[in-house]
Order: structure tokens, then sequence, then C-alpha cells
């Protein structure tokens, strides 16, 4: 379980208002509330991300018995629905510090976004060998390219060009 910098931000931001109202006030009674909400603002998506982390893992077990090796290239909008395996150098990495991450997986034949709805059980960087295991889905609802929404990306081995 991650905590995201978001979070955490938000977090001490209550904690410092809080430390600020009680010493201003001197309403030491508010911290009888106060302190449990704020450490609910960290606690509530802790558990959210625990308990998405464990519906994806549940799923893998399905993805690696269904899913079919597929050239990046050979990944488009005929495959909508798909469970997809790939193998590839991640090139990119967004949205990690909102566990949410986004990454470019690129092998000889092509790239392609693979996105995530929850952190990796690894922590997967710019350069690492990855085996992604997902489905293909358009980018945007009605509309955009193919991508990979991601049930579960591990590292293969490590990129010696890195």
């Amino acid at each position: 379980m991650r905590v995201t910098a978001v979070t955490l931000a938000v977090f001490l931001f209550f904690i410092v208002l809080i430390a600020v109202y009680v010493f201003t006030t001197g309403d030491v009674y508010s911290l009888f509330w106060a302190v449990p909400a704020a450490a609910m603002l960290l606690l509530i998506p802790m558990a959210l991300n625990y308990m998405s982390q464990k519906q994806y893992a549940s799923l893998v077990p399905m993805y690696e018995a269904e899913a079919k090796n597929a050239r990046i290239r050979e990944i488009n909008l005929n495959k909508l629905g798909e469970p997809v395996r790939i193998k590839g150098v991640v090139e990119r990495v967004y949205f990690q510090s909102l566990n949410r991450p986004q990454y470019l997986v690129a092998d000889r034949t092509g790239e392609i976004s693979v996105k995530m709805f929850t952190s990796p059980a690894e922590d997967v960087q710019k350069g690492d060998v990855v085996e992604v295991l997902g489905t293909v889905v358009k980018r945007y609802i009605m509309t955009g390219e193919a991508v990979v929404n991601c049930v579960s990306i591990r590292k293969v081995e490590k990129n010696q060009q890195s």
C-alpha cells in the first residue's frame, strides 16, 4: 500500500490547520474529533488502494490463462476487449504519484500506452523490461486509439541500456 504525495500533502495541510486552530483558540477538546478525522484522510485512500490491489491480483490467474501473446503493432481497435500479454521496455512513466500509473511500453514493433488503475505490486521504472497482462480498450470512452488496461505489470529483466 502506497500513500500518494497528494494524499500526504492534504493530510499534512489539515494537521497544520488543526494545530493552528488549537494553538490560537486553546480548544484542545476539538482534537477528539479532528485527529481521527485527519487520520481518515490517510486511512481511507490506503484501504481503497489495498482493496484495488487485491482485486487486480485475483484477476491475474485468469489473465495468465487467457491472454494471448501479442506484439505491440498487432494491438488495434479490432482487438477491443481481448486479453493480451505484451513484453517490452518501459519508455516513460506517468501519474505514478497518484497511484494511477500509466506506462509507455515499447517493443521492436512499436509502442503503446498501458494504464493501470491502482499501484502495481512492483516498482516499475523507465528502462525496465516488463510483461504486461491486460485488456485492449479505447483511450477514451467513445474515441481514441487502442491502449492496454493493465491488470498486471511485472519486471522480467533489467534493461542494460538504461
